[in-house]
């Protein structure tokens, strides 16, 4: 594809997929009736997969401090080995400890945290093992996976009301998903997911409410399957009116997460609720000189050394219109930086951009980036999904469109 200008891909104020057909049904009643007839399959749960989820809760961290029986301790690592300190306790030495919850009301569950002011919301259930690995801590929860989810709801996709319980519904599907196709995918490390961006966020049960709950609840054990295999059910904020496949990440896209409009009705983004659904960035030539070099390892992009930018230029797209390929020419040569990771290169002050559906022209000393939606686009996209529960549509409903083609199974223990 040759390459495209500012001009020729400019968004349009309401949706980018004006060549593209609207979303299957063409109104929630339409969409209603079909998903009454996608039927959810109950099946025994394997012995693989009946035992508790095991959660990096903190990994590789200095300290960590517990809160037992109205005691705080405070434990270090140093040689592979615990250094646990109490006030009115001499230090004592330990390979590893484990604290058990003894219930899930405030002061019954573990407190835990990297800091004393964390310490005091902190509320895990389960059982916590904490190692030392030479001077570094790790604290991994071992707990149901249904307790699990109630930790990771109000985090992935906020506190809702019982308006848009469905959208929390297809969230606990998700994640529960999600965590079942990681069962020992962090073997090496001693246990199965992160309990962050990495995979999922997940702190407790500090920030659960009743509607969360109800959700985790009213779908216990459901999950999505394709061809009798969990999906790796990907999930992101915003997608500004059209998602993406896998293909965004260099990889060929699967038959159930592809590129899809993601409009209402009326044609604006089901997400357009979201300070996302459109942004914009502004960078100095200074700052991008800076920018591009300090960037480059995170972005995987070979960059020159160079002492100004000559172009930026968009060489093709993906099917949604999200870049997949960004040339930057300077005084001093080429360089391309590819598809989700072009969100690394402009990095600033930690923050990546927002998506890498944008597009960017000059100003004088100014590039102007103006983009759409936050996050990766593959997937679920949870502003959409709360916009769908709001509109009547059911978490089924939500589900099939952002997967296609899935089956929905519910495992009994």
């Amino acid at each position: 594809m040759s390459p495209l200008t500012w001009a020729t891909l400019s968004f349009a104020s309401a949706s980018c997929a004006a060549n593209h057909e609207p979303i299957e049904a063409s109104s929630v009643s339409e969409q209603a009736s079909a998903a009454q007839n996608h039927a959810i399959v109950t099946q025994k749960i394997s012995r693989e997969l009946n035992r508790p989820l095991k959660v990096g809760v903190f990994v590789g961290v200095p300290n960590i401090f517990v809160r037992e029986k109205n005691e705080e301790l405070h434990i270090t690592a140093t040689k592979g080995k615990l250094k646990i300190k109490t006030k009115t306790k001499r230090q004592q030495t330990a390979d590893r400890r484990v604290f058990k919850a003894t219930g899930s009301a405030p002061g019954q569950c573990i407190a835990i945290a990297t800091d004393r002011t964390s310490l005091n919301k902190a509320c895990y259930e389960g059982e916590i093992i904490i190692t030392a690995n030479g001077n570094k801590l790790s604290a991994i929860n071992v707990i149901d996976m249904e307790q699990y989810l109630r930790g990771v709801l109000p985090y992935e996709i906020g506190k809702l009301d019982e308006s848009r319980i469905e959208a929390l519904k297809a969230q606990a599907i998700a994640a529960r998903t999600y965590a079942y196709k990681h069962f020992s995918s962090r073997s090496s490390q001693g246990f199965d997911i992160y309990a962050d961006t990495r995979d999922q966020v997940y702190k407790g049960l500090q920030s659960a409410t009743e509607t969360t709950d109800k959700a985790v609840r009213e779908t216990e054990g459901v999950v999505m399957t394709y061809n009798g295999e969990f999906i790796t059910a990907y999930y992101h904020s915003t997608c500004g009116g059209e998602t993406e496949g896998i293909a965004t990440w260099g990889r060929p896209d699967h038959p159930y997460l592809k590129n899809k409009p993601d409009l209402r009705p009326d044609g604006t983004p089901w997400c357009k609720e979201s300070n996302y659904t459109e942004w914009t960035r502004e960078f100095t030539d200074d700052e991008l000189q800076d920018l591009f070099q300090i960037n480059a390892k995170e972005a995987k992009a070979n960059v020159p050394s160079f002492s100004s930018i000559h172009s930026i230029t968009i060489l093709d797209t993906l099917k949604s219109g999200r870049i997949h390929t960004l040339e930057i020419s300077t005084n001093n040569g080429k360089f391309t930086a590819k598809a989700d990771k072009i969100r690394w290169l402009f990095k600033r002050g930690g923050t990546i951009l927002p998506s890498s559906f944008f597009r960017i022209h000059r100003n004088g000393n100014l590039w102007i980036l103006k983009g759409k939606g936050f996050g990766h686009g593959v997937g679920l996209c949870q502003m959409g999904a709360r916009a769908r529960a709001q509109a009547g549509q059911s978490y089924i409903q939500i589900l099939t469109h952002y997967y296609s083609g899935i089956t929905l199974e519910k495992f009994t223990k």
